[in-house]
C-alpha cells in the first residue's frame, strides 16, 4: 500500500516536469519531452497495475492471522458440553434447595429414619423385633405427616460414627438419634438441624461404693477409667473438662452405649458419661441388685440440644420435619391430643390456629406438598408432645416439670412458632 502512494507521487512529479519542459524548450524538444513524459506515465501506470496483486497478497496475508484466530475460536462456539454441565449444576441446586428429598421419599413410599442402636427410652429394640422410644415416635410422626401412615417408615439403627455418613450418602433421610446440634456439625460436617425435641446435658455415673455421690464434681474422676461412645460430643467434652481441671483420666470409647454400660457393669470402667437422660435410663433399667449407681454433678457440664438432623439446603423437606415437630408442640399447648384431634375442625372451642393446623380453613400443609390433614394424622396416630414424652421418658424417671423440657408457659424451653 505504501508503494502505490509513492508511485502516484512520482507520476505527478513527471507530469509537472513535462509541462515545464514544454514551456521552456523548442518545438521538437517539447514534443520529445511530452512523449517522454507520456511514456514514463504509461510505465508508472503499468508498474502500479503490477503492484496491485502484491497489495492483494498483502491484504490476504494480513487476513490470514484473523482467519487462524477465527479457527481458534471455533471450538468456543460449541457450547454444548458447558451448557450440559451448567444444567447438571442447576438440577443439583434445585434438588438440594427445593423439595428433592421429599419428592424422593414420596416416590419411594417410605421414610428412611436413622435412630440409635441402643438408647434407653429413646430407641430400644424389643423382643419382637420392633423398636420403641421417644426418637422412634418422632420418626413415626414424620411418616404420618408425609403419608398419613405412621408405619410408612424404615428405622435404620446407626452408631454415632455412622450417622452423619448415612445422611450424606442418602442411606437415611433424617436422623432422630439423640444428636447434639453444634457449630462444627452445622458447618464443617454439613448437617442442618431441626427444632430441639429434648434439652439435655452431659453428666457422669459412678458407683457409690467407689466414693461417688450426687454432690461429686468432675475433679473426683481424677485417675479413673472413663468410658463413653466414640466419635461423640460427649467424648470431646470430657477430654476438655479433664484438661481444664488438670486431671488425668483414661478415656475409652465404644461404638454404642450398650457396650459402655456392660463394661461398667463388668468393672472395666470406673465411670461412664453421656447425656443425663441416657444415664437416668441406664440406672433405671440396668443397675444390678445390691449396687447403687450415682449420677453427678447436679448441674451438667455441657448443653446438649437434641433433635432431628438432615442434609443441608433442602428447605422443602426441612419444613416438613420441622413443622411436624412444631405441630406436636402447638397441639400440646392447645389441648389437642390423639383422642380429640379428629374433632377440632368446625369446633368453636378451638381457635383459628388450631383449625388450620388440623387441616381446616386457611391450612398451610398443602403448600408444603402434604395433604391438608397431615398434622391431624400426626396427632391422631402418634400424639402431641406431652403424649410422646410421657409414653417414653416418664417411665424411666425423666420428668418434664421443672426441667428445660417443660413447655414455655410452664417455665421450660419447649416452644414453637405460630402456625399462620
Amino acid at each position: 500500500m505504501n508503494t502505490k502512494s509513492t508511485l502516484a507521487k512520482l507520476l505527478a512529479l513527471i507530469f509537472t516536469m513535462a509541462l515545464f519542459a514544454t514551456a521552456c524548450g523548442s518545438d521538437s524538444g517539447g514534443g520529445d519531452a511530452v512523449d517522454s513524459a507520456s511514456d514514463t506515465a504509461d510505465a508508472v501506470e503499468e508498474a502500479m497495475d503490477e503492484e496491485e496483486p502484491m497489495e492483494d497478497e498483502e491484504e490476504a496475508m494480513d487476513d490470514e492471522p484473523m482467519e487462524e484466530e477465527a479457527m481458534d475460536e471455533e471450538p468456543m462456539e460449541e457450547e454444548e458440553p458447558m451448557e450440559e454441565e451448567a444444567m447438571d449444576e442447576e438440577e443439583e441446586v434445585e434438588l438440594t434447595q427445593g423439595a428433592g428429598t421429599l419428592a424422593a421419599i414420596q416416590s419411594r413410599g417410605e421414610l428412611n429414619c436413622g435412630v440409635s442402636t441402643a438408647a434407653v427410652a429413646f430407641s430400644e429394640l424389643q423382643a419382637d423385633g420392633s423398636r420403641t422410644g421417644f426418637d422412634v415416635d418422632f420418626c413415626h410422626a414424620v411418616a404420618a405427616a408425609i403419608f398419613g401412615d405412621r408405619d410408612a417408615v424404615s428405622l435404620v439403627p446407626l452408631t454415632a460414627q455412622e450417622r452423619f455418613t448415612a445422611v450424606q450418602t442418602g442411606d437415611v433421610d433424617v436422623l432422630m438419634r439423640n444428636t447434639t446440634w453444634t457449630q462444627s456439625r452445622d458447618t464443617d460436617v454439613g448437617m442442618d438441624f431441626g427444632p430441639t425435641t429434648y434439652y439435655d446435658g452431659q453428666q457422669f455415673m459412678g458407683r457409690a461404693s467407689d466414693g461417688f455421690g450426687p454432690d461429686s464434681g468432675v475433679a473426683e474422676i481424677d485417675g479413673a477409667i472413663v468410658c463413653t461412645n466414640a466419635g461423640t460430643t460427649t467424648e470431646k467434652n470430657v477430654g476438655d473438662a479433664a484438661g481444664v481441671l488438670g486431671i488425668d483420666i483414661t478415656l475409652q470409647g465404644f461404638d454404642d452405649f450398650d457396650q459402655v454400660t456392660q463394661n461398667f457393669i463388668d468393672g472395666s470402667c470406673d465411670v461412664i458419661t453421656t447425656d443425663g437422660s441416657g444415664l437416668v435410663g441406664r440406672k433405671a433399667t440396668q443397675q444390678p441388685a445390691g449396687e447403687e449407681w450415682v449420677i453427678f454433678p447436679a448441674t451438667p457440664i455441657s448443653k446438649e440440644p437434641l433433635g432431628p438432623t438432615y442434609g443441608q439446603n433442602d428447605s422443602g423437606f426441612a419444613d416438613v420435619v420441622n413443622w411436624t415437630v412444631y405441630a406436636t408442640i402447638i397441639a400440646d399447648e392447645k389441648g389437642i391430643n390423639s383422642g380429640n384431634a379428629s374433632d377440632i375442625i368446625g369446633n368453636d372451642e378451638f381457635d383459628p390456629e388450631a383449625q388450620r393446623l388440623m387441616g381446616g380453613e386457611g391450612e398451610l400443609q398443602t403448600a408444603m406438598g402434604l395433604s391438608p390433614d397431615a398434622f391431624q394424622q400426626v396427632i391422631l396416630q402418634v400424639g402431641n408432645y406431652s403424649e410422646i414424652y410421657e409414653a417414653n421418658l416418664v417411665p424411666v424417671g425423666l420428668k418434664r416439670e421443672g426441667s428445660a423440657n417443660a413447655g414455655w408457659l410452664d417455665g421450660g424451653l419447649i416452644y414453637a412458632p405460630p402456625a399462620r
